[in-house]
């Protein structure tokens, strides 16, 4: 495995498929994902996830050890919950300027993975739903995910 430095984002799995949230801070990646556990999905890591990209393409976001298994609700604290890794299948990228319809994924790269990235406008009370739906969508099929996706650059959302 190549990688392991923290990437600024969150991550949880849903069905086993990774989605990696990004946004700017307080654009509400705790939040969602939060939103997301609520509705059955299992934490990886809030606001920092390790990133290695597999010998076989696939891209793994693991649970950074100073941080594993804390999600910070805001105005409440920190929470203690279950983490485990996961593959990568959907990167979501919280954007105001976000288009209101698109036909396809934006291709995105992460530590040397290409990957679907869908941008959703980050202020409405159904983001979960939005969410759950941009991975059904778009996100990499279980069986794809495990193939691994195609090797690109990375765009440098490092934290360290």
């Amino acid at each position: 495995m190549t990688g392991g430095g923290l990437w600024q984002a969150s991550c949880v799995a849903i069905g086993g498929r990774g989605l990696l949230i990004e946004g700017p801070p307080g654009s509400g990646k705790s939040s969602l994902a939060l939103a997301l556990i609520d509705r059955g999905a299992s934490l990886v890591g809030d606001d920092g996830v390790r990133l290695t990209l597999a010998d076989d393409g696939r891209l793994w976001a693991h649970p950074p050890a100073a941080t594993a298994g804390l999600l910070e609700v805001r105005n409440v604290g920190l929470v203690t919950l279950p983490v485990a890794p996961a593959c990568i299948a959907l990167v979501l990228r919280l954007d105001p300027g976000a288009s209101r319809y698109i036909e396809q994924a934006e291709q995105v790269a992460r530590r040397g993975a290409g990957l679907p990235q869908i941008r959703l406008w980050p202020d409405t009370p159904v983001l979960a739903l939005r969410a759950e739906w941009a991975l059904r969508q778009y996100g990499l099929p279980a069986s794809q995910a495990a193939a691994g996706g195609a090797r690109a650059v990375d765009d440098g959302n490092r934290l360290a």
